[in-house]
């Protein structure tokens, strides 16, 4: 049975964002020495921006590092809510700029169009994964896996083949359509960690752990799973 996760605490976010792309760049070295490619999985938001500032600068072979989302937004190229911009903006630039990124989004009008294919792009990046990094929201969801969504269950199944799951946003939300890596696909990782800052989220992170029913807080499915080792990053 898989220890708890691990939560790692840090007096500042420098020195979170500092150890985490320390971890990072070091992993994804070996790796590349390892099999000759290394994958690395982001997530989207203001957090991992600041991570992404600081990794950018990390040495490693990044020509040989593929980049992915766990998530993206049904959003047009180049769009600023797209994860794939800022990953392009903060991430693939420095000493980062010859990594290569796979692009979750597609052509199709919608993300459930797009199973098939973005399914087979993801297949092609080195598994399993050498490092997911994952975001937490206020509500417990990672990726975009929220609360009580219409196939939430099959996405967080553990026995799910699929590597991505689609979800439509109600219009009334203001918020786009995504597509999402499935927890089966996300746990197909050698280093899985959850970058969290502040108060609040480490109060959400706590009731998390507290309970059980992850269709309420996904996050629980994968606090609670006993194949793959979480390391969780906080600071104030």
């Amino acid at each position: 049975m898989t220890a708890k996760p691990e939560l790692r605490r840090f007096q500042t976010q420098d020195a979170l964002f500092a150890d985490l792309a320390g971890e990072i760049s070091e992993r994804l070295t070996k790796a590349v020495s390892a099999r000759g490619a290394a994958s690395l999985i982001v997530p989207g938001g203001s957090t991992p921006g600041k991570l992404f500032d600081v990794l950018a600068m990390r040495p490693a072979p990044w020509d040989r590092v593929t980049v992915a989302g766990t998530d993206e937004r049904w959003l047009p190229d180049g769009h600023m809510d797209r994860h794939e911009t800022l990953v392009r903006r903060r991430l693939l630039t420095g000493e980062a700029a010859a990594g290569r990124y796979l692009a979750l989004k597609t052509e199709d009008d919608s993300p459930d169009l797009a199973g098939p294919t973005v399914d087979a792009r993801v297949a092609t990046l080195p598994h399993p994964f050498d490092v997911t990094v994952i975001g937490m929201g206020d509500d417990g969801h990672f990726a975009s896996l929220f609360p009580h969504a219409t196939g939430l269950a099959q996405a967080l199944a553990l026995d799910n083949p699929a590597l991505t799951a689609a979800f439509h946003i109600p219009a009334a939300a203001g918020s786009p359509d995504r597509i999402s890596l499935t927890l089966s696909a996300l746990l197909e990782s050698h280093f899985l960690a959850i970058l969290i800052t502040g108060a609040d989220k480490l109060a959400v992170y706590e009731r998390a752990l507290a309970g059980d029913d992850a269709l309420a807080m996904p996050v629980r499915a994968l606090l609670h799973q006993e194949s793959t080792p979480i390391y969780v990053y906080w600071s104030a």
